[in-house]
């Protein structure tokens, strides 16, 4: 019996170049208009019984080739449970396989975070005491730009995900804050939502992330590189939520992404920016030291480097946010490899984790609000 692969789904990417006995040549699809690509995700039926090869011959040619040494495919039969799958890459291809024990079998670049899930998620949470439901705008295929709101204090907290579709462990993360600040039985997060009051962008990207692109929407445009002049031509996923933050003001930000090179969790600031104090800065500093001390999944050693004073980035959302409002702005970066000091031979950096680093943002912010 043949083997077939198929990647006509939500989120799915990959092009079969050939099929030859067990092993299986492929492509990454590139995102729309644009050279980006690294995520795939694809389904293979017929596998029962056989050990398969699978190559992804245009490895060494994708937007972060550094990202694939030492990282290892995701591998799935019940698309709930993603496991590490032997993975190596050699001469700009990276190879990986299955071993028969299952008649399909799913692989994607991290355990994905489709838009059915997305909508199930903001269909539950709308639902939930003091929770409100906005439609801040819709996307370039006129897809729903979601915002929950909840809390009723006075500060106002933003926490958005995936302005790059394929970084799927961000919606994830988001996920697991929206969980934690609806539990109402927790009395961290009840105290946080008497102090401030949280807007949750949950995905900045539903078109790139439907289409199963890496880094950018409809247009081929890249989100992160819109926060200084987003129009409705090409970038009205920022436009609108950057809008809406500033009618609320912003007192604290996370942008919550994901990494292809650093096996660690880190935070990106916002060195640089015009408008800097010492006093925003050492806020921001403080939430690093807090964090790292509160988990073992968060380090500072591992991270980017820091902008010269007046150099920032302002197209950037964190440097963006940070010099417009003056709010302690950050970026959380999340491996696709593992975070290697608390590494997971099994899961690697995984969906839960993703869920419970969120939890421990919550609880690292729940001490510093007052300051903020």
């Amino acid at each position: 019996m043949s083997i077939s692969i198929n990647a006509a789904f939500d989120s799915g990417n990959i092009r079969v170049v050939g099929i030859e006995g067990d092993v299986a040549t492929l492509e990454i699809v590139t995102d729309k208009h644009s050279d980006f690509y690294q995520w795939f995700h694809f389904r293979v039926a017929g596998a029962q019984g056989r050990a398969l090869t699978y190559r992804i011959v245009n490895a060494g040619g994708s937007a972060y080739p550094p990202g694939w040494p030492g990282y290892k495919v995701r591998m799935s039969t019940d698309r709930e449970t993603w496991r590490l799958a032997p993975t190596r890459y050699v001469d700009g291809a990276l190879e990986f396989g299955s071993d028969g024990s299952s008649e399909l079998v799913w692989f994607a670049y991290f355990a994905p975070y489709t838009m059915d899930r997305h909508d199930a998620l903001i269909a539950r949470m709308a639902r939930e005491p003091g929770v409100t439901h906005r439609e801040l705008g819709q996307t370039l295929d006129g897809r729903a730009i979601d915002c929950i709101t909840l809390g009723d204090g006075p500060k106002p907290v933003w926490l958005y995900a995936r302005q790059h579709p394929g970084e799927t462990m961000a919606e994830w993360w988001a996920e697991g804050a929206l969980e934690r600040l609806t539990d109402t039985a927790d009395p961290v997060t009840a105290a946080l939502r008497a102090k401030a009051t949280f807007h949750i962008v949950p995905n900045m990207n539903p078109d790139g992330s439907f289409r199963g692109h890496l880094r950018t929407n409809a247009a081929g445009v890249n989100l992160n590189r819109e926060w200084h002049a987003p129009t409705l031509e090409k970038s009205p996923e920022v436009l609108c939520v950057r809008n809406a933050m500033d009618a609320t003001g912003v007192a604290f930000a996370m942008d919550v992404h994901g990494d292809e090179s650093i096996p660690a969790n880190f935070i990106a600031g916002f060195e640089g920016i015009p408008n800097w104090t010492d006093a925003q800065g050492e806020a921001f500093y403080d939430f690093q030291r807090r964090l790292t001390a509160h988990t073992p999944d968060f380090q500072m050693e591992q991270g980017y480097g820091k902008s010269a004073p007046g150099k920032a980035n302002l197209t950037m959302s964190t440097n963006q946010l940070a010099n417009r409002f003056g709010a302690v702005a950050m970026t959380l970066e999340m491996p696709f490899k593992d975070h290697d000091a608390n590494a997971d031979p099994d899961f690697g950096w995984s969906p839960e984790r993703c869920k419970r680093l969120a939890g421990s943002c919550l609880e690292v912010l729940a001490d510093m609000i007052d300051g903020i």
